[in-house]
């Protein structure tokens, strides 16, 4: 099947001509293209500057990879991407909720530094609704801002999510290019007490979710991926022919519920509703690749996949992928809730089927990507992410520990194969006895604790390698316990004495900062009026 039929043929008289075509016909216009573009680069491979591509996906979960083992097998572009790349088993994201997280990988920094975080309540997470007011700061460095140093066109195709005011989007922060929305797509609303989510083309809006941007809660149809997929296919075209080397991150968000798939893929999956949005992605994701192999330009391009947090358990069976071996989910600390799944492929650079047990993060993709564009991290700040250029091209291990927050309060640390909990919780037993389950099928007595409890006196220890569901403490009267300890400690001891946390962004909200009137919205008609603003401290009830 040629990778291009998926497109809906509007983006340029290119693709139209594409869509028309057969598919032997079109495949012989793709090599043509692509032997034009050789023939007029004056420099068609340009390795000291590397297009990259990062791919975020939204509360996948590590077990939703055929690689990783799901028994379904419904990811061949992903495990293929894996075979033909490197696998990371032990990859994290920075926070176990969506803002946080896509902050950290932007800046390469903790929320509790960045500022995406919250001081409302303890160990609480926070995100970027419509009410809120905050934002990425303008104090912070984009991975997009530091790029255009060298000449990097960057665009981001898909979810947003670090604030939606006119001075928090993209093209404020780094961005050339955006098509795709600042807040979830959740909805649809009554627009006289909560607008729909706006859509974006650039610096305006061009229509909003629900209404020119169709989602069928009920049969969970939406052309979105599709439309993402073109999006980014046409920025990659472009850019190619241009010889820009370029930054696109996509960020599509069909697997957080409410999930939804193109016509063509639902019902296909073994899984549901969540499986065939799983389908649609992994099969974007191989148009993608392919689109780079059949310009030429693979071997000049640096990608990443990986997810913003881990599946979302507490959305139910059919909203909801897998987290594999692991504890709980989405919102949490234990490995549920943070360990993702991630991909790095770089033909000619990284050795094909490698698997690498570098303990990694989505901060790292700011220092990594920074690295291989031959330029260096902002020195005016602490920086989390570490670059794993060593890790790509030698498979070599870096030490390093990594650290897992939920709002305001460093929960647990991982050092080597062990990981410390110096505070336990799920989510409230108020929320728990209405259904609200973020460890279903998981309770683990004194570890999924639905009150927050402190251990720093005596914190509860896995042998992830042993023990990867973290069911299992090591006993405190044990050798091995106090030696891990001992070494624990130090690290704890140093990351506190060096942390000096940020402005919290997400402590105030405002019905009258939502998305009412976004820019563009007159051309369409679609402006709406605000009430009065009166602005409160956010309640984060977990």
């Amino acid at each position: 099947m040629c990778f291009l039929n998926v497109l809906s043929c509007d983006t340029s008289s290119f693709f139209v001509l594409l869509c028309a075509m057969d598919v032997c016909l079109i495949q012989t216009l793709v090599l043509f293209c692509s032997l034009i573009c050789c023939f007029w680069a004056d420099n068609p491979s340009n390795k000291s500057t590397p297009n990259i591509v990062i791919i975020l996906m939204d509360d996948m979960g590590w077990g939703d990879l055929g690689v990783f083992g799901q028994p379904s097998k419904e990811t061949p572009n992903l495990d293929t991407m894996a075979a033909q790349g490197m696998l990371f088993p032990n990859f994290y994201t920075a926070n176990p909720l969506c803002s946080p997280s896509r902050a950290s990988l932007l800046t390469g920094r903790l929320p509790v530094r960045n500022g995406f975080y919250t001081t409302n309540a303890h160990a609480r997470n926070a995100y970027t609704p419509q009410e809120i007011v905050g934002g990425i700061s303008k104090d912070e460095i984009l991975l997009p801002q530091v790029l255009k140093k060298k000449g990097y066109v960057n665009k981001i195709i898909g979810k947003w999510h670090l604030g939606h005011r006119a001075h928090h989007l993209p093209l404020e922060h780094g961005f050339d290019e955006w098509f795709g929305a600042p807040n979830c797509h959740f909805g649809p609303y009554n627009s006289s007490d909560r607008p729909n989510v706006p859509v974006y083309n650039n610096s305006q809006m061009v229509g909003r979710y629900y209404e020119e941007f169709g989602i069928d809660k009920k049969t969970g149809e939406s052309n979105l991926t599709q439309i993402y997929l073109e999006e980014g296919l046409d920025f990659i075209f472009h850019q190619n022919m241009a010889q820009r080397p370029f930054f696109l991150y996509w960020a599509a968000d069909a697997t957080h519920a409410p999930v939804y798939a193109s016509k063509r893929f639902l019902g296909k999956s073994q899984r549901g509703r969540y499986g065939d949005a799983v389908m649609e992605l992994d099969y974007s994701v191989g148009q993608m690749l392919a689109w780079l192999r059949a310009l030429g330009i693979d071997k000049d391009t640096f990608v990443f996949f990986t997810s913003d947090n881990g599946a979302a358990v507490m959305s139910g069976p059919k909203q909801s992928g897998s987290n594999g071996p692991f504890l709980c989910g989405k919102e949490t600390t234990f490995e549920g809730g943070m360990r993702e799944p991630a991909i790095a492929w770089w033909p000619g650079h990284i050795p094909a089927g490698t698997v690498s047990q570098q303990l990694g993060t989505v901060m790292d993709l700011f220092s990594t990507s920074l690295s291989l564009a031959g330029l260096s991290v902002p020195d005016d700040r602490l920086i989390d992410g570490l670059d794993l250029s060593p890790v790509l091209h030698n498979n070599t291990l870096i030490n390093r520990p990594i650290f897992y927050y939920r709002g305001n309060e460093m929960m647990a640390v991982r050092v080597g194969p062990y990981k410390a909990h110096y505070w336990t919780w799920s989510n409230s037993w108020e929320e728990f006895n209405q259904g609200i389950n973020f460890c279903p099928g998981q309770e683990v007595a004194g570890v999924t604790t639905h009150t927050q409890q402190e251990h720093t006196m005596q914190p509860l220890i896995f042998h992830l390698g042993r023990d990867p569901g973290e069911k299992y403490p090591i006993s405190a009267g044990t050798k091995e316990y106090q030696d891990v300890l001992s070494r624990i400690t130090a690290v704890v001891e140093k990351h506190k004495k060096g942390l000096v946390p940020g402005v919290p962004q997400l402590n105030m909200c405002d019905m009258a900062v939502m998305n009412w009137a976004p820019p563009g919205c007159e051309k369409l008609g679609k402006c709406l009026k605000a009430p009065k603003s009166q602005p409160w401290k956010c309640d984060w009830p977990h």
